[in-house]
């Protein structure tokens, strides 16, 4: 399984905060094999998932105090938390958590974006992020759905440093990535056409799996609910599941038939 390449603004974690941590360890364990590995009890209680002995997210409990609901966070790397953040409140965007340590690990911070949608900064030290991505059972990708699309693509690009490369500005779809070709990191999604009214800007993970029917099948079997069936697309049968607390993912596979 190969390690992910460090690029300036690439999602390099993802964890989940769940208001019920051992149903979320049988869900996902059982969905997607997962199994869970806790560093000790200076991270109170935050735990790692792994996918074949390779750290693929962490996970830590929603115990309601802070008003949130359950969700999957995604952090995207930089070499300066503190730098970003402050770029972030001069770039339309807010700072919800400042930067602060995380032992050894890194630095982190959380902030939202021109569009409302969070989204964490991650400075590595000890620890660059997950070790695998794009396999079974491991993020695939990551996007951004907004209906501030343009001040989106910029600060991301002047935030995060991204490498923005138009996808596509066609009336029917308008989509930039990070990279391009085979590098392609992420993606923002001009979703004003679609977003239902009052949702707010978010980012999504899809997970890979070799068989998106199937693993809904599971997910429902585990007590997950479809939020949208699989549906073939140009880059592969999407869909979209919330876990037993809520939790909204996606799932990507290859296209039926």
């Amino acid at each position: 399984m190969p390690t992910p390449t460090l690029v300036a603004g690439a999602p390099c974690w993802n964890d989940l905060y769940s208001s019920d941590t051992g149903k979320a360890a049988e869900f996902y364990g059982q969905l997607f094999g997962w199994t869970t590995l806790d560093p000790g009890p200076e991270y109170g209680g935050y735990f790692l998932f792994q996918k074949d002995g390779k750290v693929v997210a962490g996970c830590m409990a929603n115990d309601g105090e802070q008003g949130v609901p359950d969700m999957w966070s995604i952090y995207l790397s930089t070499d300066d938390a503190d730098r970003t953040a402050e770029a972030a409140k001069a770039n339309g965007g807010q700072v919800h958590l400042e930067p602060m340590d995380v032992t050894q690990n890194g630095r982190f911070a959380m902030l939202g974006d021109p569009g409302g949608a969070s989204i964490g900064a991650w400075q590595p030290r000890d620890v660059t992020g997950f070790e695998v991505r794009g396999e079974t059972g491991t993020p695939s990708w990551f996007e951004l759905h907004t209906r501030d699309y343009d001040k989106s693509v910029g600060f991301y690009r002047d935030v995060f440093g991204w490498d923005t490369h138009t996808a596509s500005d066609s009336d029917e779809l308008r989509y930039t990535t990070l990279g391009e070709g085979e590098a392609m990191q992420a993606g923002i999604m001009d979703a004003s056409g679609f977003l239902p009214e009052g949702a707010p800007a978010a980012w999504s993970i899809y997970f890979q799996v070799d068989d998106v029917d199937a693993a809904l099948a599971k997910a429902g079997e585990l007590g997950g609910t479809v939020e949208q069936p699989g549906e073939n697309t140009p880059y592969g049968r999407l869909a979209t599941v919330l876990d037993p607390t809520g939790t909204r993912f996606r799932l990507i596979g290859p296209n039926n038939g």
